[in-house]
């Protein structure tokens, strides 16, 4: 027989899923600190809003 080494044992730590801090996972907020950033960024709002618009009379 072979004696299993503590590495083939199974580590109990593994088989528990990773958790992390709620500071560390949370959403990103968005930076805009030029003037083009902010119309680009307002810009695609508007876009999607109209699209969907179009889409939602259009049929």
């Amino acid at each position: 027989m072979v004696a299993m080494s503590e590495k083939d044992q199974g580590n109990s730590k593994k088989d528990e899923p990773r958790t992390f801090a709620a500071e560390d996972v949370r959403q990103g907020e968005i930076i805009l600190k030029r003037r083009w950033q902010r119309v680009i960024f307002i810009g695609g709002l508007a876009a999607m809003v109209l699209i969907i618009l179009l889409v939602r009379f259009a049929g």
